[in-house]
């Protein structure tokens, strides 16, 4: 075993292990280590761990030591450059009419190398343009042409998907990809939806290349021959996915039937003939989902031990007086007694005030007694008890149906 440190430099996913020398480095701390190219600033991805020496290229190249506040304001100040160095790049290049895209430049941690990434549909000369940046930035100058994908990776942005490109964010190195796995994948094969933001096939469609090449292995093909649970018939689907295929069955050939791939045993892998093949008399047995085997299982009543608090009686609420319904005409109230809205008596009825019958209520006086059946009520009582009203009544008084209006008693 060998302890070492692992270290992500700007710009990358890879990680690189280095010796740490005796020297105890955190996770997230800025380090400064010899690499082939110098002296580089770089962050410590992972701390000092032991790894297998099998590993571990050899030779290990030291850690030289953790980062101080000055190499900080030295990689402030080379960042400064990069990008002076990136707008006189441009110029330059635009004067010398090069046909080349500039999209990168790095400083090393020491300041004596300025690397310029560039993309170009072909070779460029460019000679002369190394020339003139060197005489401008007195230090060594190197142009280095890259492709599509490491431009992606450089500038970073959002793929179809709507999250960060894949080799920006955690790959290390590009993984081949070919349109035979979107093929294997059942994928359009239109460039625009199998493309990435740089042009080529998106890395991702390595990531389940594996699974599907595992289920086409266990999966049969289209035309095959199988026997389902309800009897011989042929593939006219195949769902990889999901593992399972539709089934044109000999005797129902024009309802097809979606079976799961335990569910159908193979008597012929592929297109061809069914002479010689024997179907079996025994069938295959039914596949029964997991959630269904739960749904069958009867469920077991669940007892709980709290019993609620009694909750106190609420009390009954006060009831509110019954009013009065008007029946009256709309937009004022009914006139007492046989009077007129203007006041006057009707006709063949006295001024007398006693004939106005009034609550017993609305008089200050108690309410008579409730009557017995087949006693006569008395005058007093009359007068304190509201007369009943009937449908047949006349608009007034209490009058008779001939017009007259019977007289107080004195």
């Amino acid at each position: 075993m060998t302890t070492v440190i692992s270290v992500r430099f700007r710009g990358g996913c890879k990680l690189y292990y280095f010796d740490p020398h005796g020297i105890e480095v955190s996770e997230g701390t800025f380090v400064i280590v010899e690499t082939a190219q110098g002296l580089e600033y770089a962050l410590c991805a992972e701390g000092n761990h032991e790894v297998e020496d099998s590993e571990v290229i050899q030779p290990l190249r030291p850690l030289t030591r953790l980062a101080t506040e000055n190499d900080r304001r030295t990689v402030e100040y080379n960042r400064t450059r990069e990008k002076d160095a990136f707008d006189t790049c441009q110029k330059k290049i635009a004067a010398h009419g090069l046909d080349m895209k500039l999209v990168r430049v790095e400083c090393n941690f020491e300041g004596n190398k300025i690397i310029f990434f560039f993309t170009a549909d072909g070779r460029v000369d460019f000679r002369e343009l190394v020339k003139d940046l060197a005489s401008v930035f007195r230090a060594r100058i190197e142009l280095r042409q890259i492709g599509v994908r490491d431009e992606a990776k450089m500038l970073g942005g959002l793929g179809i998907c709507g999250r960060p490109f894949c080799c920006s964010q955690f790959m290390d190195d590009f993984m081949p990809v070919s349109i035979k796995m979107a093929k294997t994948q059942n994928l359009s094969l239109n460039p625009t939806k199998i493309s990435g933001t740089c042009g080529r096939l998106m890395c991702c469609l390595k990531y389940e290349q594996d699974a599907y090449e595992d289920a086409i292995r266990r999966m049969p093909k289209n035309e095959s021959f199988v026997q389902t649970p309800d009897g011989p018939g042929n593939v006219s689907d195949v769902n990889l996915l999901r593992e399972k295929v539709t089934v044109r069955l000999d005797d129902h050939p024009d309802v097809p039937k979606c079976y799961h791939n335990c569910e159908i045993c193979v008597l012929r892998n592929g297109k061809g003939t069914r002479d010689g093949i024997t179907v079996p008399a025994e069938r295959p047995e039914r596949y029964v989902a997991p959630d269904a085997e739960e749904e069958d299982k009867p469920i077991r009543p669940i007892v709980s031990d709290f019993v609620p608090e009694a909750q106190p009686e609420a009390a009954p609420a006060a009831e509110e007086p019954r009013r009065r319904r008007s029946r009256g005409r709309r937009g004022g109230r009914k006139p007492e007694g046989g009077q007129l809205r203007d006041g006057q008596p009707r006709e063949g009825q006295p001024k007398d005030t006693a004939s106005v019958k009034v609550p017993a209520k609305a008089a200050g006086r108690p309410a008579s007694p409730p009557r017995k059946s087949g006693e006569e009520p008395s005058g007093e009582g009359t007068a304190q008890r509201r007369p009943r009203r009937r449908s047949n009544r006349r608009r007034g008084g209490g009058g008779k149906p001939d017009g007259t209006v019977p007289q107080a008693e004195s």
